[in-house]
């Protein structure tokens, strides 16, 4: 073996880095050493606060699975397909039926009467539903709030009663004086006609002054009771376009005589309302009643329908003498009247009738310039025409009774 320095030296280098790298692969098993002990206690703690926060979960899950099923309102979920994927106890109750894995629309909307009352339904038991749906994300699904407003519906009625029956009472006095002025002038007209000197046409006179003034008690007493009764919703569907059409074929003649123009503008768009066609017919001709009697000989009535986003706008514009500001929030109270001849129930039927059907009533008059009674009635989703934008002038209409609010 070579034993030279030159070797011994080399041999005493490579043996040196050797020793050096021997070291620093030692440090580094320890190193690593110590970090894998580092991360297992870091995993631990991690697995430990995974295991805390599945813990929690489930009994968050447990807690609203409890509430859920004490909820006294129904919860429906609907998967992507309208299947119902889960129902709480108290939705199975309202419907009397499980109802998990039926088609939502098919077997059980289906077997629902929809109410003039948007998102609210009657059952087959009787009981009315109110339906909220929302979406689920992500998972295109829905899921539907129910609640049984029976109660409530009821206690709104008896409470609307109420109040029609305390303006009854409040207007006592009132509806004496308009009873007792036309029975007194009949009563004074019949008197006249047991004169034997009365003529044949001073007889036919009084006589047509007589039953005019009986016909007036007569109208006032059936607005009185209709008042009282108020105007109970039909189920019926109204189509829009029919229902402007009949009133058209009946006040036109009638303006024609009075040399009253009339105008009719019909952008309902195939819209269909629910309720009593017996009831919108008749406020609508109350309202178109009294703008003929606002108005004058050449003067003009119009009657617009304008359809858009699940609501239908009437609107009854005359050019008569119009009504002080100060008076218009007074036209809807009962017996408030500013004719000599009115019987102060008319608007206040016509406002009872648009909110038992969901809808609201809006006035905008100035003495001179005529007035404009704006009703604004829910379409029935389940038969209503396309929802089109508002028309220009339906958008200035609401623009100014905003400004005006």
């Amino acid at each position: 073996m070579d034993s030279t320095p030159g070797n011994k030296k080399q041999l005493e280098e490579a043996f040196s880095i050797f020793m050096q790298a021997s070291d620093h692969l030692s440090h580094a098993y320890q190193e690593l050493q110590q970090r894998v002990e580092q991360l297992t206690g870091e995993l631990a703690v991690a697995n430990g606060e995974l295991r805390s926060q599945l813990m929690e979960k489930e009994a968050l899950s447990e807690r609203l699975g409890l509430i859920l099923t004490a909820l006294p309102g129904g919860v429906v979920v609907l998967d992507a397909a309208g299947k119902v994927a889960e129902a709480n106890p108290a939705s199975i109750q309202m419907f009397g039926k499980d109802v998990v894995g039926r088609n939502w629309l098919e077997s059980i909307e289906s077997g629902l009467t929809q109410t003039s009352t948007p998102g609210e339904w009657l059952s087959g038991e009787g009981r009315r539903l109110s339906i909220v749906k929302s979406g689920l994300g992500a998972s295109d699904g829905q899921i539907l709030m129910i609640q049984d407003v029976t109660d409530a519906h009821n206690m709104k009625m008896q409470f609307q009663r109420n109040q029609r029956l305390s303006a009854m009472g409040e207007m006592a006095a009132s509806l004496a004086h308009q009873l007792r002025t036309p029975l007194a002038t009949a009563m004074l007209y019949t008197a006249h006609l047991g004169k034997e000197e009365l003529s044949r046409e001073e007889r036919a006179k009084f006589a047509e002054k007589s039953l005019a003034r009986l016909h007036h008690l007569e109208q006032l007493i059936k607005d009185m009771l209709l008042f009282v009764k108020g105007e109970t919703v039909g189920n019926e569907d109204i189509p829009v376009s029919s229902l402007l059409l009949e009133l058209q074929q009946v006040m036109e003649p009638q303006l024609k005589e009075r040399g009253i123009l009339f105008g009719f503008h019909d952008d309902s768009h195939g819209a269909v309302l629910k309720g009593s066609r017996k009831a919108l017919s008749g406020a609508l001709l109350n309202l178109l009643e009294n703008a003929m009697q606002a108005s004058s000989h050449g003067g003009k009535i119009d009657l617009f329908a304008h359809s858009a986003e699940g609501k239908i706008l009437i609107s009854v514009k005359d050019e008569g003498r119009g009504v002080a500001r100060d008076l218009q929030e007074r036209l809807f109270e009962p017996f408030f009247t500013t004719r000599q001849e009115g019987t102060g129930l008319g608007l206040a039927i016509v406002r009872t009738v648009v909110q038992s059907h969901g809808g609201a009533i809006r006035v905008k008059s100035a003495p001179g310039s005529g007035s404009e009674f704006l009703l604004e009635l829910p379409v029935n989703p389940a038969v209503g025409g396309p929802q089109e934008q508002w028309n220009k002038r339906a958008s200035d209409l609401l623009r100014i009774e905003l400004a005006d609010e």
